[in-house]
């Protein structure tokens, strides 16, 4: 199970569980709460009518008549009342009255007329000075027939003449528990909606702060130009700087540790031309050899240079993670200051470039890095060229990159050499020279390339010759 599947059972379990708490506890407290409330107006309705009754007492007894009468009238109202949405049309009350010995001397229903409820709570309490209530089931195989009765004492002069009850069925209230219920109900699926909304929510954000760092990190370690993702101010943002503190300490010291391996290598052939050649011209030598001795220090000597600088080119793109003045470059224009920078080496060897690129070609980056590598590509073109050929410079545009070609007719990249040529110091002897460059040309290109998004590729062709493509997103 992943780490998002984790996270949002784990935060979805806990507030699941603390809803579900919180919304069975108010279910449960609507039905008892509601029928509290029918109590507590049972109560006052009961100690009420008790003291209506009081008036229909002589000598110390009950009579009924006047009450009886009264009630009568009540049952006939028709309240037509709104209550809430609910619709009341009839009275459901019921009330009886017994004797100080606890037989029914009125019952609004009669049917309990001469019966003894004595033994009945509502009844037996209230004679005994207590407060009298009772809930008992009209139906025993059905729970929703509770009526719940509640009773008050007749007093006369202080004396105990008799009980009035009051009935009232729970039934009459169940709909508005059942409607108190479903709106609790229908809330708490809304709050488990919510929670889970804001749990997605909050697992997407964790985890993809925490896959942004993976990505980054598995980009570091598979060597690539890896960006630190954008993280706000989080301590995953804190965590993303210290890798990427980390990263850089790293690299640098892996950095110079490589470079100085391999630096220290290529500068032992021409160095030890340099001081071969210095210690010939202490001798007495003739004037021809002396000026080969004296024109070979200065060509070693300007590969030395031509290593360095290329070497510091080199070094100051791999260290870069981002574009810096990016800018919208007319890749026509570009073609054609790349051919004017090479113009005198290609007048040299008679070659023409020919720059193919429509004017309306447009492409996001660094001017100086793009032209620093396609001139790369073309002086590579050249030196592998034969004298009087043409290179061409066209484009290719896809759904999402341009494609600048260089394509020249030389001879081509021997197959061995093919899986090595984009590696540091790796370089071929230019035809009819035998001289090398640096080595350094074709992978400052990929990392220019590569730092656009984009890439770069070598290839021989079947007619002959090498095609080099450049790749760009389009803008």
């Amino acid at each position: 199970m992943n780490i998002t599947l984790r996270l949002l059972l784990g935060y979805f379990l806990i507030v699941g569980l603390a809803a579900w708490f919180v919304l069975n506890s108010f279910t449960q407290e609507v039905k008892p709460g509601v029928r509290q409330t029918m109590e507590e107006t049972l109560v006052d309705t009961a100690h009420l009518l008790a003291e209506m009754a009081t008036e229909d007492t002589a000598s110390g007894k009950l009579v009924t008549k006047r009450f009886a009468a009264a009630f009568e009238r009540f049952q006939a109202r028709e309240p037509h009342a709104d209550i809430w949405g609910f619709r009341k049309d009839s009275l459901d009350l019921r009330v009886y009255i017994t004797d100080e010995r606890g037989i029914v001397v009125y019952d609004s229903d009669g049917k309990a007329v001469g019966q003894d409820y004595s033994k009945w709570n509502d009844v037996y309490l209230t004679l005994h000075g207590s407060y009298g209530v009772r809930s008992s089931q009209l139906d025993p195989n059905d729970s929703r027939s509770t009526v719940m009765h509640v009773a008050a004492p007749i007093l006369r002069k202080e004396k105990l003449v008799g009980v009035l009850t009051v009935a009232k069925p729970t039934l009459s209230v169940q709909p508005f528990i059942d409607r108190s219920r479903l709106r609790i109900e229908r809330a708490g699926w809304w709050l488990m909606g919510g929670a889970f909304a804001i749990g997605l929510l909050f697992t997407w954000w964790l985890t993809r702060s925490v896959g942004l760092l993976r990505r980054y990190a598995r980009e570091v370690s598979a060597g690539k130009k890896a960006k630190l993702p954008e993280l706000g101010s989080s301590e995953l943002a804190e965590l993303g700087r210290a890798l990427a503190e980390m990263r850089e300490k790293l690299d640098g010291r892996e950095y110079v540790e490589n470079y100085v391996h391999h630096l220290a290598h290529e500068m032992k052939s021409p160095l030890t031309a340099l001081i071969g050649s210095a210690e010939l011209l202490d001798e007495n030598l003739p004037q021809e050899e002396r000026a080969n001795f004296t024109r070979n220090i200065r060509e070693q000597s300007s590969r030395l240079k031509d290593m360095l600088d290329k070497l510091l080119a080199l070094a100051k793109v791999e260290h870069r993670t981002a574009l810096e003045d990016v800018e919208s470059i007319g890749l026509r224009a570009l073609a054609e200051m790349v051919i004017a920078d090479q113009a005198l080496h290609a007048q040299q060897r008679g070659i023409v470039c020919n720059n193919q690129i429509p004017p309306e070609a447009q492409a996001m980056g660094e001017t100086f890095l793009l032209r620093q590598a396609l001139s790369n590509l073309l002086d590579n073109a050249i030196d592998f060229s034969p004298d009087g050929s043409r290179i061409t410079l066209s484009l290719e545009t896809a759904a999402s990159k341009h494609s600048l070609i260089v394509q020249d007719h030389g001879v081509g990249i021997p197959d061995y050499a093919v899986p090595r040529i984009f590696e540091r110091f790796y370089s071929l002897a230019r035809p009819g020279k035998q001289r090398k460059s640096s080595g350094l040309g074709l992978p400052f290109v990929r990392e220019v390339a590569e730092l656009h998004g984009g890439e770069v590729a070598l290839r021989n062709l079947a007619e002959g010759g090498v095609e080099a493509r450049l790749s760009l997103p389009v803008r």
